[in-house]
């Protein structure tokens, strides 16, 4: 059985990012400067998706908004690792992550907005 949550978008993007990370953890563990970047995103990127399944599985109501706030802080401080990653992952990865990071982003400030007017 399917849980409503698979359907919502950037939460799929989320963790499709995950599975990235993982290919390029396996670059950046090669290197020791390598090494803190990579736990530093493991834990950034786990939080992008961990708090969006906590805000939802709360309900819709104003802790849903509150998580996903969490959820894109993450995802922006991600962006910024895989910005200062320039040294050790090549541009194209790079550009392909802060593109996918956007896009979670933007989904993300747009379902806070909705749900904000909402509940007002």
């Amino acid at each position: 059985m399917q849980d409503a949550l698979d359907k919502v978008i950037f939460y799929q993007k989320s963790l499709q990012l995950w599975d990235l990370y993982w290919t390029d953890s396996e670059s950046l563990l090669a290197d020791v400067r390598g090494k803190e970047l990579a736990r530093q995103l493991c834990r950034s990127v786990d939080s992008i998706s961990a708090n969006i399944e906590e805000g939802y599985g709360r309900g819709f109501g104003k802790e849903y908004p509150h998580f996903l706030r969490i959820s894109r802080g993450s995802a922006r401080e991600t962006k910024g690792r895989y910005q200062r990653c320039s040294q050790l992952l090549n541009e194209k990865t790079i550009e392909e992550r802060i593109k996918l990071l956007d896009e979670i982003i933007a989904m993300e400030t747009k379902t806070i907005e909705t749900l904000e007017k909402r509940k007002n």
